[in-house]
């Protein structure tokens, strides 16, 4: 709850058998640069069921739609056999320290779209980024942040063997694309080992489409940015249509947050308020009630003049946390923060740890996971919900002994769903959370992104 330590996974067709014989017809996001919320953007589509969509951002950071684009389903096997198609997947899966998959479920998500491209005929340079490479010593880059752990994974979901070119533009992709068959996939070297990809860099864009015919874009976690692999390879390849994950996952958002079933309750979690400004701020637009939890909850309390022992706070952000009470306030929107926690001597999974109520936090002590009294005021909260999206763990749920909170919420939400109550659980660590209780398969949706509804 302190700090959560970042175990990013993700969910959405993983698990679930697609067929994919009759392509779904889906809208379009063309080279997307979404919007810091995705409740915002959500909010400003205009009727994407009604007509498909593609959406770009204008210069002054605005969500806009453009009518009538193409997704990967609008094309068939005329189409696609015989042709170059870069596809920007996201497959930034965890490793541990032996650099071993410890969660494939983004490499899984990405399979329906691959192998509707490799079933249609085309010849498929997949790229994506893994970590976060400085992009200046390439040979540490590599030992750390290749992509060669995803090789043998993505030859198992897809039935066929990956080969792994060493770079994502130049003469090595070149010469690999021209040894390519009809139906066959290769896996280019992570795109962020270059600096130019996170500029945007035209001239690396370019070099980048350069070995492609035309372009998909399927990575729903990085859609948001503007980065030379989501957005500038665009101009310079057409059409540039979006995959079925991406559209899935905005199809769906904008379903369930648009306009959401009432009462509408989002759960905030995480160790610091200032990732989730935008978050919390759209939130409070559009739900009845606001439950924080996580590590951000001593920001609050140390803004109320309550003494925090050694918990996480951020000392510059406690004027906004007086302001997002207030803004909830105004709003009429139900804010829930824990009124007990599990604190500890350390940040330690075997920590010596004990329940006291906020007002009695130990000095020396830190705050690791909410109480079962903050659980039960969490669960009353959600009793009556129709509509729930969750982003972020409630505690440091990695260590058992702190893992009460967020796995209580976990199967309070799996409870909820056959009830009737649309669960959504936003990207990250809260995915990696309902996956450890075991309950993923219970949620109406999981989204494969960084986090939602936002980018957090």
């Amino acid at each position: 709850m302190a700090m959560s330590m970042k175990m990013q996974s993700a969910r959405i067709v993983a698990g679930r058998r697609v067929t994919m014989s009759a392509a779904p017809r889906v809208a379009s996001v063309v080279a997307p640069r979404l919007t810091a919320s995705y409740v915002q953007e959500v909010a400003a589509f205009k009727s994407v069921s009604a007509s498909r969509a593609s959406i770009r951002a204008s210069r002054c950071n605005r969500v806009v739609v453009e009518a009538v684009k193409q997704s990967v389903g609008d094309l068939k096997k005329e189409d696609l056999e015989g042709k170059r198609v870069l596809v920007r997947a996201d497959l930034n899966v965890p490793l541990d320290k032996a650099l071993n998959i410890t969660d494939d479920t983004r490499i899984r998500a990405a399979v329906p779209t691959l192998k509707y491209l490799m079933d249609n005929g085309a010849k498929v340079l997949l790229t994506s980024h893994l970590g976060r490479p400085k992009g200046e010593d390439k040979a540490a880059d590599k030992a750390k942040f290749s992509l060669q752990p995803v090789v043998g994974r993505l030859s198992e979901c897809l039935g066929k063997p990956v080969k792994l070119v060493d770079d994502c533009i130049g003469p090595s992709v070149e010469s690999a694309v021209k040894e390519m068959k009809n139906g066959e996939l290769v896996l280019l070297e992570n795109v962020r080992f270059y600096k130019e990809e996170e500029k945007n860099d035209s001239e690396f864009s370019k070099k980048m489409a350069a070995n492609a015919d035309l372009y998909v874009n399927d990575a729903f976690g990085t859609a948001h940015r503007a980065h030379s692999s989501t957005e500038g390879v665009a101009k310079f390849l057409k059409p540039a249509v979006s995959g079925f994950l991406l559209q899935k996952e905005l199809d769906y958002l904008d379903g369930a947050v648009k306009n959401p079933k009432k009462p509408f309750v989002a759960i905030v979690g995480g160790s610091k308020v200032s990732s989730k400004i935008p978050v919390i701020e759209s939130l409070l637009q559009v739900a009845d009630k606001v439950i924080i939890g996580g590590g951000m909850i001593f920001t609050f309390y140390k803004a109320r003049g309550l003494s925090t022992g050694k918990s996480l706070v951020e000392e510059d952000m406690l004027d906004l946390a007086k302001k997002l009470e207030a803004m909830a306030k105004e709003k009429n929107v139900e804010l829930l923060l824990p009124v007990d926690v599990n604190v500890a001597d350390k940040f330690d999974a075997e920590a010596e740890s004990k329940i006291v109520d906020i007002n009695a936090i130990p000095d020396g002590w830190m705050g690791l996971d909410i109480g079962p009294k903050s659980l039960e005021l969490f669960n009353a909260a959600l009793a009556d919900a129709k509509t729930v999206v969750w982003n972020g763990p409630m505690g440091v749920f990695e260590f058992p002994k702190f893992a009460t909170g967020t796995v209580g919420i976990a199967n309070t939400l799996a409870e909820l769903t056959p009830k009737g109550c649309i669960t959504i659980i936003g990207g990250g660590d809260s995915v990696a959370a309902v996956e450890q209780a075991g309950v993923a398969s219970k949620m109406s949706h999981i989204s494969t992104g960084g986090e939602i509804p936002g980018q957090l």
